[in-house]
């Protein structure tokens, strides 16, 4: 319970944590919910009541299928929290290993993994990360490695410069002088300290995560069709977006709330977890 009070306390003592906490948190409720919230079936089609205006019996209107825009737009939210979670789980483990290992070992081994992070970073982000799902093949996995694989460098850039001054400070040379060496160092004394700045800089990043996964739905190479998938919607509503507008306003704004819930997040976590914005 100490802990869920510090972190609340941490929460109202940023205004802009606690209001994209609040977004997520309903964002990830209505993903968790959405059996049970969702009006309708969000792949049933009723071609009588296609391109249909937002009414009492639909709120948010009907698709080009006859599909309840509503239904579809709380499904949509399923892909892309899961997406968030798969980017996360492989983006900054990854960028931060390598950056922590080449700011520690320094010499031939940093000079090789930081020469890799050039070269990835040298591509365009999601010019690669189309390359990538086109040659795998659409689909939320291989769109999540893609965007994985090209977005580790920046993690590991910044872990490399923060563990190699933390590999020439004194609190590292006392926990060697105790014995602690290795990987229980790495693991237990510089990680903890690496993960502040990572942390930061991943909420800040998802936002962009998130536009990036919805431009490989609007281009068809997300999310399989017939599943609720935003930038999808996003899509579909283009063709009719002069006549029948909300069907690509309503994903289109999920997705620009959902972004502007990760940057004020960000910027919040800033303020709690950077001693030097305090």
């Amino acid at each position: 319970m100490s802990g869920v009070a510090t972190i609340l306390a941490a929460l109202r003592r940023s205004p802009s944590a606690l209001i994209g906490s609040s977004v997520l948190a309903l964002l990830v409720f209505m993903a968790l919910a959405a059996p049970v919230i969702a009006p309708y079936d969000p792949d049933l089609q009723d071609t009588a009541i296609r391109l249909a205006a937002p009414s009492w019996q639909h709120w948010l209107g009907t698709d080009g299928f006859g599909r309840d825009m509503l239904s579809r737009l709380i499904y949509g939210a399923r892909p892309t929290l899961l997406l968030i979670v798969l980017v996360t789980a492989l983006m900054a483990p990854l960028g931060v290993a390598v950056g922590v290992l080449a700011g520690y070992f320094g010499g031939l081994a940093e000079r090789a993994l930081m020469r890799l992070t050039d070269i990835v970073m040298s591509f365009p982000r999601l010019v690669l990360a189309f390359a990538f799902v086109a040659i795998l093949g659409p689909g939320l996995i291989n769109g999540a490695l893609a965007l994985a694989l090209t977005s580790w460098p920046a993690y590991a850039r910044l872990a490399r410069v923060e563990t190699a001054a933390l590999a020439r400070s004194d609190y590292l040379a006392a926990a060697g002088m105790v014995g602690i060496r290795g990987r229980r160092l790495l693991i237990g004394h510089v990680l903890p300290l690496v993960l502040p700045s990572a942390i930061i800089r991943l909420a800040l990043d998802l936002a962009g995560i998130i536009l990036a996964a919805a431009g490989l739905g609007f281009l068809g190479l997300g999310v399989r069709p017939p599943t609720a998938e935003w930038g999808s919607m996003v899509a579909d509503g283009t063709k009719v977006i002069f006549d029948q507008w909300w069907i690509a306003a309503v994903p289109g704004l999920a997705i620009f709330v959902t972004s502007l819930a990760l940057n004020l997040l960000g910027d919040g976590l800033r303020d709690i977890l950077d001693p030097r914005h305090d």
